[in-house]
């Protein structure tokens, strides 16, 4: 799952979704049904109609999964010490 996510990006950010933290949770039911609960970097994004769509999409494509549903939430907001280290270095934070 995490390999997919990896493949998404913020077109404005080079560094995928799953690095830049914008993945909360992901739980996968007993029906192989996967639910992911990802913000995105600010309520204005203009990737905002697309990107949890383009997820969504792609979840799908892993073998096995049944559905899949994308939430966007707020809360907690997004910023960007929640990017992984190697987000941060990708990004000239380190």
């Amino acid at each position: 799952m995490i390999k997919v996510l990896e493949t998404c990006y913020d077109p404005e950010i080079p560094v995928n979704i799953y690095q830049l933290g914008l993945i909360y949770s992901i739980d996968i039911n007993d029906a192989h049904e996967v639910d992911i609960q990802m913000t995105l970097t600010s309520p204005m994004c203009p990737v905002a109609g697309s990107l949890p769509p383009d997820v969504e999409n792609k979840v799908k494509t892993v073998e096995g999964v049944k559905d899949a549903r994308v939430q966007v939430v707020w809360e907690p907001q997004w910023h960007p010490g929640m990017m992984s280290e190697v987000a941060k270095f990708e990004l000239g934070f380190l």
